[in-house]
């Protein structure tokens, strides 16, 4: 098993954040993972994706060209990558904010309202536990208690006080996730 996730949006979404987790809770469990981060200078409301790869073989590169799944948190992340995912991959579409479609039908697309999702769980700064809830229902890349776990142990401690936050948004997002 080796997937190939790109985790694109703007900065201030919790980008680079959700991928350290998900590399994290990885490690965790013994898989061989790598994260790459790259974000525009501007930092917050500037462009901001990683790369992840979570895979029971040797990582080769954190380079990804052919992601396995996109998870797509603006308009313009969802534009770029779409493309670029393999056919039979997964494409997670923030439709909070997001109002287009996927026109390819050789990717499974799930439509997720990652923003209504963290709101309702009290903040929407943690729209992207909501999508990452969803994503690893969808893959079972990661056991989700073991992100879960990792949650505290990777967020900034000016933040931790978001945790319990941030796992309601996943535990939503996860739930949505089993649906689709």
């Amino acid at each position: 098993m080796t997937e190939k996730i790109i985790i694109a949006g703007f900065g201030g979404q919790g980008i680079i954040l959700a991928g350290k987790i998900l590399a994290h809770a990885g490690m965790v469990e013994g898989k061989n993972v790598s994260h790459f981060p790259a974000y525009g200078a501007e930092m917050r409301g500037g462009t901001a994706n990683c790369s992840v790869v979570v895979s029971d073989r040797p990582v080769a590169s954190p380079i990804i060209t052919k992601p396995t799944s996109l998870i797509a948190m603006n308009r313009p992340s969802l534009e770029k990558y779409v493309d670029m995912v393999v056919p039979g991959g997964r494409v997670f579409v923030n439709e909070s904010l997001i109002p287009i479609k996927v026109k390819r039908s050789d990717v499974e697309v799930r439509y997720i309202p990652a923003n209504n999702l963290a709101e309702e769980a009290g903040s929407g700064k943690a729209s992207n536990m909501a999508i990452m809830g969803a994503y690893i229902a969808a893959t079972g890349v990661v056991n989700p208690d073991t992100f879960k776990k990792s949650i505290p142990e990777v967020v900034s401690a000016r933040n931790v006080k978001l945790t319990e936050i941030n796992l309601k948004a996943f535990d939503l997002g996860y739930g949505y996730g089993e649906e689709g």
